[in-house]
């Protein structure tokens, strides 16, 4: 059943500090609702309960892309499609701009943010494997003043997060140092478009003539969070890639993964997906000219 609108109160503040200070008035109260794609379907299906919502759609606060010396600040109500166009996000950080362009369709990415998909909190959003393996930081907001927290402590569970209630994400910060890294992204879903993965993963690496000096891999859809595969990471350091240490690479992967069976997957399959794409990435890094 379709949810009644005169259940549900809705107010769009002018300003970022008009809307921290309603969510600090009233903690827990009011939730906040920017492009609405996940929330409408609530709505529409009838399973959003009855609240007061603040839209933060317009706030320029939260609309801008900021290219600093050494970081990028992108801005919690950058839209995918925002993300896909800027030249800087399309350069230098190529897995977060194909991770936009995967979310949804045109429509879904002209409406949803960046912000949207963190604190929505779902295993499977496209932008959050990209996000891990960039190291970002996220600031969040309230009237309290400002806090800096890594994006990798960001999750606490299955959509639980350590948002306040009367905190707000301001701005997504990632170092503008992975110029010099192979970027290697893949997402496994049912179709081509407009699917929810199955797994996804994001992944970089450095090397220095045959030696890996760094690694970063982060898989989505795997897990009740966004993972990153830290023991299977370390395994590389250091080393020069040959077919045996891929062979070991690939086990250490699957047992460092332990997925979850789901409507949309196995755990079976999943371990298996994410042992070739591991494999995968490998060889497309011993091969690369980075």
């Amino acid at each position: 059943m379709r949810s009644n609108p005169s259940e549900y109160q809705l107010v769009a503040p002018a300003s970022l500090q008009a809307v921290v200070s309603l969510l600090a008035a009233e903690p827990g109260a009011w939730l906040p609702i920017a492009g609405g794609t996940d929330l409408m379907v609530q709505y529409a299906a009838g399973k959003l309960p009855a609240r007061k919502l603040v839209s933060i759609w317009n706030l320029s606060e939260l609309r801008r892309i900021e290219v600093l010396p050494d970081e990028i600040r992108i801005g919690a109500g950058c839209t995918y499609t925002d993300l896909r166009e800027h030249q800087t996000v399309q350069r230098e950080f190529s897995l977060l701009a194909r991770a936009a362009a995967w979310t949804g369709g045109v429509a879904n990415q002209n409406r949803g943010t960046l912000g949207g998909n963190i604190v929505n909190a779902s295993p499977a959003a496209d932008s959050l494997p990209a996000l891990l393996v960039y190291e970002a930081d996220l600031i969040l907001v309230s009237v309290r003043g400002e806090r800096r927290l890594p994006y990798r402590e960001f999750h606490t569970g299955y959509k639980k997060t350590k948002l306040a209630p009367d905190e707000l994400i301001r701005t997504i910060c990632i170092a503008r140092k992975f110029s010099p890294y192979f970027a290697y992204t893949r997402k496994v879903g049912a179709r081509n478009a407009q699917a929810i993965s199955k797994v996804c993963i994001a992944a970089l690496g450095r090397r220095g003539g045959d030696v890996v000096e760094d690694i970063r891999i982060a898989l989505g859809s795997v897990a009740p969070v966004p993972i990153r595969l830290v023991e299977t990471e370390r395994l590389l350091l250091g080393q020069s890639m040959d077919s045996s240490l891929l062979a070991v690479v690939k086990k250490t992967a699957i047992a460092e993964l332990r997925p979850i069976d789901d409507v949309r997957s196995t755990a079976r399959y999943r371990s298996a997906v994410v042992g070739n794409l591991v494999t995968e990435f490998l060889e497309k890094l011993g091969s690369s000219e980075f």
